[in-house]
């Protein structure tokens, strides 16, 4: 393998010699100040660049050291300078890296925003095949793993080449460094090149997902990483112990009512257990997947209804439980675990972001996890809250207005649906005019009597129905996230009079069905693929669930393709907009940070690119809702 070390700008430029695709990689090391966490290597704001490998060919190789301790570097400015234009922002040359995020982070750090083309070696590893009906997982693709599965080569790790050291302590010309720096990106180019043709092969659609849609995206990650989310932490310790406080006063109610049960941090022991089914001898009403007797929040609901008309003197004791599983969780997940995650160095969270984590396309987060950050309307502590912008500074917020439902009607055809959505009516107001068999005027009226319940169920309905619901589902739906008790023939009769008012709709499903049971498959309109072998089961339970699956992902993986195309149209924009800083992704929302008097000008820009035609086939009207404020909690909507 031809791997050299270089320092010299002219000769970089001449092995690059206007290469069309360029492989990169970064080894990096810990600031001073961070030495003791070995972690830090892996924070753009705890440590640096030491060194870079290009390649732009197979078994060839260039290292340039940056910051070696030994000295015998290049200079620094130089080459991130040249680089810059030659590589990372020319729109001429493919960049590729394997975890585009990670070189991202660390390039927005030196106030550089990567801009396509570029590919994702390890996003194009999760849309390739593992196996006949499984794609690969986040875990399947390190580069360790996938270079002697896919290229028949064992890469050393990093622990074996450093013994134990930081990169930047290794000689910076000695043969084993530059050997193991440069392999990064030579087989980062080599994977590039066998995924391609694995592409090209098996699933060509998967090849246009990855130039044009994941790894913008990837790039689009780093950057929310690196900014991170500013949080008040003396209001979180506040809080913090007014939810202990509160879970000490519920707890003592309820050790009042049945002594000392040990009922855990979220009474679900087998001690609080067996006092319930054993003790009270209550009524199994639900059971878990190893039927055991059930005690979450569902089956509480269902004992709670129960003992109403049965032991009503029961009924408290479960109002209590409810209370403390709300407060232990606010307390536990979002204020105790949130504090867990704050940067020493920057006073923020900066979560990962996992774009490729769900089948259907859309994004997962942990560390932690702020996809299931409460909204306000179900959150007494005001967790969002904690997320607050600098002194000067307001949040913006950018959420797609009923993305999926319009997803829904461009796929169904619906005459009735694609023209609320192109005179900019309200399609809960349509369906609740659908399925009640009144006038859209009163269905839309505010005023009118039982609107807010009628509007509940619509709500349900249209989420619901698209993907296959049954009237059972629909009760059960209506009764634990509504609250609201309807019998299953109003149930039946709801989804009826929907299908009767929308027929397309129910064309549109039983053609989806019919197609994925021939292929063993469904798709996003891109061409995402989801494999469901269960759609032709004997098993009515998996078969039912696949068919729920084959009308879902077509419509959530096309929602999820849209906002990931809007984001790589924002990554274009940045670098003339360094002010506007993206901090977070939560389901159909963009989460920004800028000054306060940049606001009019930056929901111009987010706007733009989140509600431009995605694909030249999508005919109906998106529209982006925007809201502002100094905190994530308190945001005010913006008009047009």
């Amino acid at each position: 393998m031809d791997y050299q070390c270089m320092t010299d700008v002219q000769a970089i430029q001449a092995y690059l010699a206007e290469a069309a695709v360029v492989a990169f990689d970064f080894e990096t090391a810990p600031l001073p100040p961070y030495r003791s966490d070995p972690k830090a290597a892996l924070d753009a704001h705890r440590s640096q660049i030491v060194g870079i490998s290009l390649s732009v060919a197979e078994d060839s190789g260039i290292y340039v050291p940056l910051w070696h301790i030994d000295g015998g570097n290049a200079n620094v400015n130089s080459i991130i300078s040249f680089l810059c234009d030659a590589v990372w922002t020319n729109p001429q040359v493919i960049k590729v890296a394997h975890n585009l995020a990670f070189e991202s982070m660390f390039l927005y750090a030196l106030g550089i925003v990567l801009q396509p083309p570029c590919y994702d070696t390890m996003a194009a590893a999760q849309l390739t095949l593992k196996s006949r009906f499984i794609f690969r997982q986040l875990s399947d693709c390190g580069l360790k793993t996938l270079v002697p599965e896919l290229l028949n080569v064992e890469l050393p790790s990093f622990e074996m080449v450093t013994g134990g050291k930081y990169f930047d302590e290794l000689p910076s010309y000695a043969p084993e460094t530059v050997r193991y720096a440069c392999a990064d990106s030579d087989f980062a180019l080599r994977l590039y090149h066998c995924f391609n043709a694995w592409f090209t092969q098996y699933l060509p659609e998967h090849h246009s997902l990855v130039e044009t849609v994941e790894s913008p995206t990837a790039v689009y990650c780093g950057l929310m990483k690196y900014n991170g989310l500013l949080m008040n932490k003396s209001s979180m310790i506040q809080k913090q112990v007014e939810c202990m406080d509160k879970l000490l006063e519920v707890r003592h109610k309820i050790r009042d009512l049945i002594g000392d049960v040990d009922i855990g941090a979220n009474a679900n022991t087998q001690a609080f257990k067996r006092y319930l089914f054993e003790d009270l001898k209550l009524p199994v009403l639900k059971t878990t997947a190893k039927s055991k007797e059930a005690a979450d929040d569902q089956a509480l609901i269902m004992l709670s209804e129960w003992c109403t008309a049965n032991r009503p003197e029961l009924v408290p004791l479960f109002e209590l439980i409810q209370e403390y599983r709300k407060w232990s969780k606010l307390k536990t997940t979002y204020i105790d675990g949130y504090l867990k995650h704050l940067n020493p160095a920057t006073g923020r969270i900066h979560p990962d972001l996992l774009p490729l984590a769900t089948e259907t396309g859309r994004f997962a987060s942990r560390n932690p996890n702020f996809q299931n950050c409460p909204r306000k309307t179900n959150d007494p502590v005001g967790i969002r809250s904690f997320i607050v912008a600098p002194e000067g500074h307001v949040l913006v917020s950018c959420d797609f207005s009923q993305i999926e439902l319009r997803v829904g009607a461009f796929y169904c055809r619906d005459d009735r649906m694609l023209e609320t959505y192109r005179n900019n009516g309200d399609i809960h107001a349509q369906t609740t005019s659908v399925i009640y068999r009144i006038p859209y005027t009163q269905a839309a009226d505010k005023q009118a009597a039982g609107y807010k319940e009628r509007r509940t169920i619509a709500k349900n309905v249209n989420f619901g129905v698209f993907y296959g619901l049954f009237p059972r589902g629909l009760q059960r739906t209506l009764r634990f996230k509504a609250g609201l008790h309807v019998s299953l023939p109003e149930c039946e009769t709801i989804i009826d009079s929907l299908k009767a008012g929308y027929p397309l709709l129910t064309h549109w499903q039983e053609q989806e069905k019919r197609n994925t049971a021939c292929r063993h498959y469904t798709e996003t309109f891109l061409g995402r693929r989801r494999y469901l072998p269960d759609i032709r089961s004997q098993d009515w339970g998996k078969r039912s669930f696949a068919e729920r699956c084959a009308l879902n992902t077509p419509i959530q993986g096309t929602a999820a393709d849209i906002l990931k195309l809007a984001l790589g149209q924002l990554l274009t924009g940045l670098s003339e907009r360094p002010w506007l800083k993206p901090l977070l992704q939560i389901h159909d929302e963009l989460v920004f940070e800028l000054p306060e008097e940049r606001i009019g000008e930056a929901v111009d820009f987010i706007r733009g690119c989140m509600e431009q035609q995605p694909f030249p086939a999508f005919d109906v009207p998106i529209l982006a809702e925007a809201a502002y404020g100094t905190d994530f909690g308190h945001m005010t909507e913006i008009d047009r």
